[in-house]
């Protein structure tokens, strides 16, 4: 008799068809950034959740993803707090580095460029965050109930899902492609326990945008 799949294989195996179109994406087509997350993203990462979302499960989008209003206030203080540890290390990291302190990137001096590159890391940190944080690991552990476990095994997802990006982008190469494979996963570890101990998505898509705005900004 055939085993009967159970929802958490089932939400793995539409990760694992999200992972194969992304990878193809990647591989064969070289787009603008704003596009890879405006649209690409939204497309591959977000639209399938929100079809198996309401195709099997058939409850709200927003609660099912824990994207919860209830902590917004302090969320948003944390996720700025956080944030500004990201700055200060950024800094740090090109003190060590250029033995000077820069406050940031000098090559994106221009304002629109500037707010630009925030509104996308904003968007990469929703759609990613919805992926592999409110989707993934939510229902890892609802299963396991097992917070170490099923940080640790959606944080190899998540580092898996990176590989098409990493390994796509000229501009990373050697030490500095080590680095941001080691970040992304001890970034990733960080953020599901906060999601899992917090329960609201909203913290870890902040803590994740700030991440990739001082990547960006001030790297």
């Amino acid at each position: 008799m055939k085993e009967k799949t159970t929802p958490t294989q089932r939400a793995l195996n539409l990760w694992a068809i999200i992972l194969i179109f992304w990878s193809i994406y990647r591989v064969n087509f070289k787009l603008p950034d704003w596009f890879d997350e405006f649209i690409a993203k939204p497309l591959v990462f977000v639209l399938p959740v929100y079809w198996y979302i309401k195709r099997y499960e058939k409850v709200n989008f927003f609660s099912a993803l824990s994207l919860k209003a209830t902590k917004i206030k302090s969320d948003i203080f944390m996720g700025f707090l956080i944030g500004g540890l990201f700055y200060l290390a950024a800094i740090l990291a090109n003190f060590l580095k250029y033995k000077k302190f820069i406050f940031f990137n000098r090559s994106i001096s221009d304002p629109k460029l500037i707010t630009l590159t925030i509104i996308i890391a904003l968007a990469t940190g929703v759609s990613e965050e919805i992926l592999s944080r409110g989707f993934v690991l939510k229902r890892l552990y609802q299963e396991s109930k097992n917070i170490f476990t099923s940080s640790f095994f959606a944080s190899i997802l998540y580092f898996f899902l990176h590989i098409p990006m990493l390994s796509t982008n000229p501009k990373i190469t050697g030490s500095l492609l080590l680095f941001f494979m080691a970040t992304d996963l001890v970034l990733s570890l960080i953020i599901s326990f906060i999601f899992l101990g917090g329960g609201s998505l909203i913290l870890p898509i902040l803590i994740h945008s700030f991440y990739n705005i001082a990547i960006l900004l001030f790297i």
